[in-house]
């Protein structure tokens, strides 16, 4: 036989056998990039099962989160977390489609998104409370707090009102009787000290302190800079109600909340694990409540 003939057809046969894998490889890789891609449908064997995808701020929640990922793969659910860094985003996210839940917000703060919004996003369970801390910045004690001092605040509404009571309750300020949870700086009725509110965006209070005399910041902004709970002036009390209103929650599309998928994701953010880890890890920044 001639031995040219027969390496030319064993080439021929190889680089048919090489086409057919790349194109058979090739349709698997699609398959994997869906389905890792991930947006609350059935995903392949690939990924273990129904994919969850949940928003989350960086510190403590996707942190928490993290601690849920082998409970969930046990039930057969991928979860996949995608970190945002304001408080707009993941509603956003959530109301449009792109994640089938949030675990960002307290409940006070997803009425309130609702209301100036038009959504109709739910809670579908609670897990966890931060209480709102006052931090010093320039002054280091509630006392040395002078004339004209400047304390910062959230600027968002429910969050600005929530700072201003624990102002409040401190003696630095008092407020129109029965504003609660509506109050605005407008609504300080006596103010002593003269204490200068000066409004920001949540997310940068934690930089506002070296320009400020103190700043009430939300747990998972402080968390994020390395703020000490021990080290703050003065933090909400976790037996008042305020551990109810402002409880950390898994936010959804209304009606989702008794989906398979959404109820297993419940159950392990509720679950002793997480409890165990919040104790271990947040030094009383984070509180389990669920």
């Amino acid at each position: 036989m001639n031995t040219k003939k027969l390496t030319g057809l064993a080439l021929l046969t190889a680089l048919i056998v090489s086409l057919t894998l790349t194109l058979a490889l090739a349709g698997c890789g699609g398959q994997g990039t869906s389905a890792s891609a991930g947006s609350g449908t059935e995903g392949s064997a690939a990924d273990g099962g129904t994919v969850i995808k949940v928003g989350a701020s960086p510190a403590p929640h996707a942190e928490i989160l993290a601690q849920v990922k082998d409970i969930l793969a046990g039930e057969g659910y991928t979860l996949e977390v995608v970190e945002y860094s304001d408080y707009i985003q993941p509603n956003e996210a959530l109301s449009d489609g792109t994640l089938d839940a949030n675990y960002f917000q307290h409940i006070a703060y997803l009425e309130n998104y609702n209301d100036e919004n038009g959504t109709n996003l739910v809670s579908a369970g609670g897990v966890h409370f931060e209480p709102l801390c006052l931090y010093p910045g320039k002054t280091l004690s509630l006392d040395a707090l002078g004339d004209g001092a400047e304390i910062a605040v959230p600027s968002d509404p429910t969050n600005e009102a929530r700072a201003l009571l624990l102002l409040e309750d401190e003696g630095l300020i008092t407020l129109k009787e029965g504003v609660g949870l509506e109050a605005t700086p407008n609504d300080i009725a006596s103010n002593p000290r003269n204490i200068v509110i000066v409004e920001a965006e949540a997310a940068a209070l934690p930089r506002t302190l070296e320009d400020v005399d103190a700043a009430v910041i939300n747990g998972n902004y402080a968390i994020g800079a390395g703020l000490d709970p021990d080290t703050a002036l003065a933090s909400e009390d976790v037996s008042s109600a305020a551990a109810e209103r402002y409880v950390n929650v898994i936010a959804v599309r209304a009606g989702d909340e008794d989906s398979d998928k959404i109820k297993a994701l419940v159950k392990a953010l509720q679950s002793t694990t997480v409890k165990t880890y919040i104790e271990q890890t947040y030094n009383g920044a984070v509180l389990f409540v669920s």
